[in-house]
């Protein structure tokens, strides 16, 4: 997990004290047991603002710290951040996305046994 831009030494161990089902459950699973899933407050005909609640909050205050950082250091989640910016978003809401886009590619990783490498990675070595 670490060594994913943006995730240090107390957000994987977070991570992996608070959260033992990441890697078990798929994105939307996982997302929902945190709290970063939108949730509607709708009732009869009224349709209510999505927002995300519950879920376990010592992981998700985690979450915000690395998404934090990630939107500076992370190319992946930094342009996802700009790009939510420019197309109007709260700078609050568009964080909160990056929190769950952050979590599904940890939750990634781990299903898969994989470490973090940039996509465009792989372009740049075959191209020499």
């Amino acid at each position: 997990m670490r060594s994913v831009p943006g995730i240090g030494d107390q957000i994987s161990l977070a991570l992996l004290a608070y959260l033992p089902e990441l890697g078990t459950l798929n994105r939307r699973q996982i997302a929902a047991l945190v709290g970063v899933a939108p949730s509607n407050r709708d009732s009869g005909t009224l349709r209510g603002k999505r927002t995300v609640w519950g879920g376990r909050s010592r992981v998700r205050s985690a979450l915000y710290m690395g998404a934090m950082v990630a939107s500076r250091y992370n190319p992946v989640i930094r342009d996802f951040y700009q790009r939510l910016l420019s197309s109007g978003k709260p700078k609050k809401l568009a964080l909160t996305a990056c929190m769950r886009k952050l979590l599904t590619i940890l939750n990634s990783m781990l299903k898969h046994g994989t470490s973090w490498e940039h996509p465009d990675a792989k372009s740049i070595i075959h191209s020499y």
